[in-house]
């Protein structure tokens, strides 16, 4: 099997043993994205559309370092940690998309990596 691994500085470091995304058979694997700020490190905390927005940039830099965009995004999965957070996180994460939407789906979970309210893997194609 031919995997290519993408990392970039310009997304969280990867805080377990995995990378950040791998690209075999033209499709690219990204793990889960939570809100850190890659130049700190630090969770970026407040609201609900602040976390995500934090999210979808660090998704956004791995797509950069690919050569891809959200054009490119097939699947998505999204964690929270409250379905009450449904309708802020939909309506930011909508506005990274134009007409074209890929396949989703979202779910509550009891917990999430450094206790987040947010996170997000995405699939794309090459």
């Amino acid at each position: 099997m031919d995997k290519k691994i993408i990392n970039t500085s310009k997304a969280p470091a990867p805080i377990g043993p995995y990378n950040q995304a791998i690209i075999t058979n033209n499709m690219m694997f990204i793990s889960g994205q939570i809100p850190l700020n890659p130049a700190t490190n630090e969770l970026v905390t407040g609201d609900t559309a602040t976390e995500t927005h934090q999210v979808m940039r660090n998704l956004s830099a791995i797509l950069e370092e690919a050569g891809i965009n959200f054009n490119h995004i097939v699947k998505s999965t999204i964690f929270l940690s409250d379905m009450d957070l449904f309708a802020t996180v939909n309506e930011v994460y909508g506005s990274y998309f134009s007409a074209d939407y890929p396949a989703r789906e979202t779910v509550a979970v009891k917990g999430l990596p450094k206790n987040v309210n947010v996170e997000i893997s995405m699939i794309a194609v090459m």
